[in-house]
This record gives C-alpha cells, sequence and structure tokens, in this order.
C-alpha cells in the first residue's frame, strides 16, 4: 500500500514541475506551526486554473531532544485547492493527500496520533487523506498569511520497542485515526 502511495505522490509532483509555469503565480512557503516543533518545512503552490492550485510541502524533523524525548519524521502532502475568489486571495477549499516515516518516543502526540508513547518509542510509516478550509491574508503585493484547517484519515503502520533510545522490540501494530490531519499558520511569499 505505501509503495503505490509513495508512486502517486511522486507522480503529482512530477506533474507539478512539469506543468508549463508561463504567467502563472507561484507562492513559497512556511508553516509557523511546524517552525514552532524545530520542524523544518517548505511549501510551494502553483497556480493551474483560474480558480484552482496545487500545492506540496515537505516537512523534516531530525532532531532528539533531551529526556530522550524524539518526534523525529518526515511528510509529504499535496494538496488540490479551489478558491472561491481568484487564487492566493482569500476563501479556499481543498482536498490532500500524506505519505511520511516517524520515529517517536518519550513524548504524547498531538490528536491522539499515537498512545503516549512515555518510556515506549514507536517507529513506522503513515498514509492519509483530508479535507481541509483556508483563508489567504494578502499583506503586501509579495507577502501573505494563510491559515488553513484539515480533517480526515490518517493510517499508520508501527514498530513499538522498550525505551525511547535503544530498547528491545515489543510489537508492531496499526492505528487509524479521525480527526485534524492539517494545521497551517502560513508565512508565504510570491513569485509572479
Amino acid at each position: 500500500m505505501f509503495g503505490m502511495i509513495k508512486r502517486e505522490l511522486a507522480l503529482l509532483l512530477f506533474i507539478m514541475i512539469a506543468w508549463p509555469l508561463a504567467s502563472q503565480n507561484i507562492a513559497l512557503k512556511s508553516n509557523l506551526i511546524y517552525d514552532a516543533t524545530a520542524t523544518l518545512n517548505l511549501g510551494v503552490e502553483v497556480k493551474f486554473a483560474p480558480k484552482w492550485t496545487v500545492d506540496l510541502s515537505g516537512n523534516y524533523n531530525p532532531f532528539s531532544f533531551g529526556d530522550n524525548k524524539k518526534w523525529k519524521h518526515w511528510m509529504l502532502q499535496p494538496e488540490l485547492r479551489y478558491w472561491f475568489c481568484d487564487p492566493f486571495n482569500r476563501h479556499f477549499v481543498g482536498a490532500h493527500l500524506m505519505a511520511g516515516v516517524f520515529n517517536v518516543g518519550n513524548i504524547k502526540p498531538p490528536f491522539g496520533l499515537l498512545p503516549s508513547t512515555k518510556g515506549y518509542r514507536y517507529e513506522g510509516e503513515m498514509v492519509g487523506a483530508g479535507l481541509v478550509y483556508g483563508y489567504h491574508h494578502v499583506l503586501s503585493p509579495r507577502w501573505s498569511l494563510e491559515y488553513a484547517l484539515g480533517l480526515g484519515w490518517m493510517h499508520a503502520d508501527y514498530e513499538k520497542y522498550d525505551c525511547p533510545h535503544c530498547g528491545d522490540y515489543i510489537n508492531s501494530g496499526q492505528k487509524d485515526f479521525f480527526g485534524v490531519t492539517k494545521a497551517a499558520v502560513s508565512l508565504i511569499y510570491m513569485i509572479d
């Protein structure tokens, strides 16, 4: 299942890059919520029709913290958006996919994504899909803020280990989650 999702994400990325970019708007963005969690992230959004854009964000957190706490992960999240006004202006709705890998230990993941990891480490892969609503607030001709909230489904296959750092394998499992799949307050730079 994960191989098929990865191929579809790669195809979507190829379409985004190969699509003719003449006279189109492009937005570069960083999600400030991810920045606050030490997650490196970068997004690009491209207008491809009068009311449609496609957005691709990538997130990466390679860090371990004190007390054997870790929230290591990477994730790709492509999203198709429909704008009620013009692209990159005011309200939009969309649908997104997501796929990634995680290594989490000795923390309480948000939104109930995994059980509490206090004293344990979880390592695995995730996929999901959801719907999103957002608002794009223009600050100047080049700078904007965007607020987005997505709800949907996420599936994780994981292996559980004793102690967050070096423990023995305990078991494997799966977790399905229905709830928040995207939360973003993004700083955006527009390229014409």
